[in-house]
């Protein structure tokens, strides 16, 4: 696999440093999970449990493809290990609270003193300086900050989190980007990356709008403010489906299709932006006489973009999914497979998230063997 010979010393926790890890791993490198005696990461104890061996789902699916091995920090004989170990490492992931990695005496600048090469990748909720440096690292205040609540939810309703762990997943995804990246430069280094700004990124040039323009994106539902239409409506069957017009040609069709082509009211970006909520109302009466096939159909044949609103069970079942892969079964627990595909050098699922220590003889013993 492309990343075999990296390895990888995670002592994150949770969602977002675990994930750079993870995804690390997928692609060969071994990873070695570092936890706590007294329970492990967190993810072990969080949400929904496999009923077959009572061992979380999120545990599974963060700890896949890492080798696990408790190592308490506070205590020196085992603070001497970690050392040891971060010595043989190419990369070590962690997610403290800026300073605790220097209170528990793994300096970076000790540790790259040792190891030159070493890319050390830092994962907080604010980054390791600025005035909020020191605040909890929860994904839901880089929600909050970032300007992704203030846009999300319903014009009549109030800003909305969402519903999944998206900072973090997007955290997890960043912080593996600037590893490679940091790897590849050759010099040993600091990953500073943040929750708070990976979200940031996400928001497309709304700061740059807000700076030139002085405007403030409202909640818009499922809209966005340059397309209309684009959104989610209930159809005949109790069904829902999504529809976009992001392309003018695409729009044009869909006025077609809804009976008001030649309405100059809807003639271009801008005059369907102005007329919203009459543009919405009649795609909403349209999709809402016709049942979902339909609806589709229909589309599909105009060459617009509609596709069904899935839950995860509507996932489980599409033959897309089905014949890309997309879905793995790993340890008999089906779960994403690999974030991306590679021709010549393809990633590899090999286990899901193992027992606590499960690998902790086996890696201390590789360190009293190690010539280094």
């Amino acid at each position: 696999m492309p990343l075999s010979g990296l390895r990888v010393v995670d002592c994150s926790t949770v969602v977002a440093g675990p994930g750079c890890a993870r995804y690390l791993g997928d692609f060969g490198a071994d990873v070695i999970k570092v936890e706590r005696p007294d329970g492990g990461d967190t993810t072990r104890a969080m949400g929904w449990r496999d009923p077959r061996d009572d061992v979380t789902l999120w545990w599974k699916l963060a700890g896949r493809n890492k080798r696990t091995v408790v190592l308490d920090l506070k205590d020196p004989t085992d603070l001497d290990r970690m050392r040891r170990l971060v010595d043989t490492a190419d990369v070590l992931v962690e997610n403290f609270r800026p300073g605790t990695l220097e209170r528990l005496g793994l300096v970076p600048e000790d540790m790259l003193a040792r190891n030159p090469a070493l890319v050390i990748t830092r994962v907080t909720g604010f980054g390791q300086d600025g005035p909020y440096a020191g605040r909890p690292g929860f994904a839901t205040l880089a929600e909050a900050m970032s300007g992704f609540a203030a846009i999300n939810g319903e014009p009549d309703g109030g800003p909305l989190l969402p519903p999944i762990a998206l900072t973090d997943e997007v955290a997890a995804l960043v912080a593996a980007f600037a590893t490679m990246v940091a790897l590849h430069s050759g010099v040993g280094q600091v990953v500073d990356v943040s929750l708070l700004e990976s979200l940031f990124q996400l928001m497309g040039p709304l700061l740059s709008a807000q700076a030139l323009t002085g405007y403030e994106q409202p909640r818009l539902g499922s809209g966005i403010p340059y397309s209309v239409p684009r959104g989610t409506y209930r159809t005949a069957d109790d069904r829902w489906v999504a529809i976009s017009a992001s392309a003018e040609s695409v729009a044009e069709r869909v006025m077609r299709l809804v009976g008001v082509g030649d309405d100059p009211r809807f003639g271009s970006f801008a005059d369907r932006v102005a007329h919203r909520e009459e543009v919405d109302r009649l795609v909403g009466d349209w999709v809402a006489a016709r049942s979902l096939a339909e609806v589709l159909e229909t589309f599909e044949a105009a060459h617009a973009a509609a596709a069904p609103v899935y839950a995860m069970a509507d996932v489980a079942a599409d033959p897309h999914y089905r014949a890309r892969g997309a879905i793995a079964v790993l340890d008999g627990v089906p779960m994403q497979s690999l974030v991306a595909r590679l021709s010549a050098t393809p990633g590899r699922l090999r286990w899901a998230g193992r027992p606590l220590g499960a690998d902790t003889d086996a890696v201390l013993a590789e360190l009293d063997t190690d010539p280094g």
